[in-house]
């Protein structure tokens, strides 16, 4: 018996959609990241892209444990002296509350160009409302 290798040809994709209100955001973006990625196809495989595409709504309304909003921070540089810029995630989330869910998936993914493609079919929206008409149902509630 041979081991099966998916082709790029073959790989059948299908678009998730994720509601992001009163979920913890560790868990959402893992399960974002399997679905991307394809890990929960019998057919995935390493260095293919067999992953899925994701939409995630309500991301303004994404919960976290403990004392998270207030201790955990991110960190960005310029690049110039004095360019450090550190913000905690209760004032990300209030700018821009899309951008703590982005960072914690695109943490989960290859680094790579296999990683970027994976991450060009997330799409984070702070409300309900998305341009995405054909997905109505969330297809990934079961785990």
């Amino acid at each position: 018996m041979k081991s099966y290798l998916a082709r790029p040809q073959e790989v059948v994709r299908r678009w998730h959609l994720l509601d992001a209100d009163g979920k913890i955001l560790g868990r959402l973006a893992v399960q974002s990241a399997v679905l991307l990625r394809g890990k929960h196809k019998p057919t995935w495989t390493p260095h293919i892209d067999t992953g899925d595409g994701v939409v995630i709504i309500n991301a303004a309304k994404i919960r976290v444990t403990g004392r998270k909003m207030k201790q955990k921070t991110y960190q960005r540089y310029s690049g110039y002296p004095g360019g450090l810029k550190t913000e905690t995630l209760e004032v990300l989330m209030k700018r821009k509350p899309t951008d703590a869910l982005q960072w914690a998936i695109e943490g989960m993914v290859p680094k790579n160009p296999l990683g970027r493609a994976m991450l060009s079919r997330l799409k984070i929206y702070p409300s309900a409302t998305h341009p995405h008409k054909g997905l109505t149902a969330t297809t990934a509630e079961k785990s």
